[in-house]
């Protein structure tokens, strides 16, 4: 929130609010020009009044500046914990003191400004009254942090800035699929939120903001969004067993097609890898357990006893080899 005061000879400039300043129009030669257009800016913690100069004179001492406050029905104050009496910058940043800290909760807080250079003065520029609660512009929630889930991202964050016990923060979530309508999740006070039933592996974006809701007041403080970012979603349980079962069964199918394809091309050679190994005959084999044993009576041996064993001896002739074997003799 940004309150500009104008002043009267200047006129209202537009989008901010404009009050009458203190002291005459005209001013006298022995008087210094009034500072012109005070601004409040209130965002978050931050409270900076600025103003502008007074326009320039043949005095060439330097021109300072003082500001004071007051509450509703109070009287006009110096400030002790901020350094804003004959300073001669042109802006008091109200949140740079010690224990004050800015103005806070939801009082009226008024204002004023005025120059000094050397012993002229100028008329005092009065600021409208505001309240911090009800004029703060609020910015986006911090820390933001986004896990993508099965289907859903989860959102964590934390609150713009401390509050008193007079107000609280309300949360929404502005989510959108990249070429699908934007939602709204919210309200809601806490300060992290699920964002379900999305599409696995899909990315959606989003972006955040804290709304400052004032106890017993019908303020509606400013706010700001937080900036765009996207993120993809991972499977939901359905899917991931789906794609394994789809990874499974398309390994399993290819590794059997190579394997079928590798047959067939190199079909000689598996038969040549799987064919039996050769073996060693049992004589041999009894040989290498006892080399003393000649080799050649162990095969014959075992040769006879195998191969020339009979039970009868039969002799067969043919009755025409007879015959012929008459004739000769």
């Amino acid at each position: 929130m940004t309150t500009r005061v104008e002043d009267p000879e200047v006129g209202d400039d537009p989008g901010f609010s404009a009050i009458q300043t203190q002291g005459p129009e005209r001013y006298s030669f022995s008087q210094l020009a009034a500072p012109q257009h005070l601004d409040l800016h209130l965002y978050n913690n931050e409270q900076i009044l600025s103003w502008e100069p007074p326009p320039p004179s043949n005095d060439t001492r330097p021109v300072v500046y003082q500001v004071e406050f007051k509450y509703v029905d109070g009287s006009w104050n110096k400030f002790t914990e901020v350094n804003c009496t004959d300073i001669t910058v042109t802006k008091c940043d109200l949140t740079r003191g010690g224990r004050l800290r800015g103005f806070s909760g939801i009082y009226s807080v008024s204002l004023r400004v005025r120059a000094k250079q050397g012993e002229r003065t100028s008329d005092w520029v009065t600021s409208t009254e505001f309240q911090r609660y009800c004029n703060v512009t609020v910015g986006p929630p911090k820390t933001i942090s986004v896990i993508p889930g099965k289907g859903s991202l989860i959102i964590h964050f934390s609150p713009p800035f401390d509050v008193t016990s007079e107000a609280t923060f309300e949360y929404r979530v502005r989510y959108w699929e990249k070429t699908g309508a934007q939602q709204v999740r919210g309200p809601f006070k806490e300060n992290s939120v699920v964002l379900s039933n999305l599409k696995p592996f899909r990315v959606y974006c989003l972006q955040t903001e804290a709304q400052l809701t004032v106890q017993n007041n019908n303020c509606r403080p400013g706010l700001s969004l937080s900036n765009v970012s996207c993120h993809e979603t991972t499977a939901d349980a359905a899917s991931t067993r789906l794609q394994v079962t789809l990874i499974t069964v398309g390994t399993f199918s290819l590794l059997t097609g190579a394997c079928f394809f590798l047959f067939l091309r190199y079909q000689s050679r598996v038969k040549y890898w799987f064919q039996a190994p050769p073996t060693i005959p049992e004589q041999i084999q009894e040989y290498l357990k006892d080399p003393d044993q000649p080799i050649l009576d162990a095969l014959d041996k075992d040769h006879c006893s195998k191969d020339d064993a009979w039970d009868s001896v039969s002799i067969v002739s043919s009755p025409e080899k007879e015959q012929d074997v008459l004739q000769t003799l």
